[in-house]
């Protein structure tokens, strides 16, 4: 039985999540932090506007879509890469 074998498929797929779970996983984080004091100004922002402002709830919604993609590719649900791999996507739109 051979040990030193080349990585296979899985195995570099493997690897290559590790690299992603750090990399995105730094972004994310930072990231979260942002939302949290845009929730808050959100919050103050309909509190005394009474509207809702359509581009910091779209930023949000970027930020969820991101983190749910990293998730499901770090669980091997997926193969799709999240963000900065692949290019931003949002999953649903506010009206």
């Amino acid at each position: 039985m051979d040990l030193k074998k080349e990585p296979t498929g899985e195995r570099k797929e493997l690897l290559w999540r590790i690299l992603v779970a750090i990399v995105s996983g730094i972004i994310l984080g930072v990231w979260r932090y942002l939302i949290l004091v845009l929730g808050v100004v959100h919050f103050l922002i309909v509190l005394f506007s009474g509207k809702r402002e359509q581009g910091l709830a779209d930023f949000s919604e970027y930020w969820n879509t991101e983190t749910y993609r990293y998730i499901k590719y770090l669980t091997f649900v997926t193969n799709e890469r999240p963000f900065p791999f692949t290019s931003m996507q949002q999953m649903s739109k506010f009206e």
